[in-house]
């Protein structure tokens, strides 16, 4: 657990309401993480300018929460690893065997957690 703020990438991210996406989306931003929600048909996200796709981020990016199947996770491999992130954490439903054996290969931490849940006790 650390004290500094990260840039968190919510890959998946929705606008509506009830998703858990969504959900982090915002509660990443209270707990004063820069967070960069990642879907391709909006514009905006909780009120955070949304990038389409991964290769559309520059900054430097600490963890990737993703909220998508393995399938579109797959498919996500080459951007992920060119954003380099330091952790990556597999939210219910969006696990990914060979994905995370694959960053575990790059050095990346992975996580199979639930972002809201560690955000709440303290373990993000």
């Amino acid at each position: 657990m650390t004290e500094e703020k990260e840039t968190v990438v919510v890959l998946g991210a929705s606008p509506k309401e009830d998703r858990y996406s969504n959900q982090a989306v915002h509660l990443l931003a209270e707990h004063g993480h820069h967070v960069i929600p990642v879907n391709p048909a909006f514009e905006n996200i909780g009120g955070l300018p949304t990038a389409h796709k991964l290769s559309d981020i520059k900054d430097k990016i600490d963890t990737i929460t993703l909220y998508v199947n393995g399938k579109v996770s797959t498919s996500q491999i080459d951007d992920i690893l060119a954003l380099k992130p330091k952790r990556v954490i597999f939210n219910p439903g969006a696990e990914n065997s060979s994905l995370r054996e694959c960053l575990k290969e790059k050095g990346i931490i992975t996580e199979e957690a639930c972002t809201l849940v560690m955000l709440k006790t303290g373990q993000f």
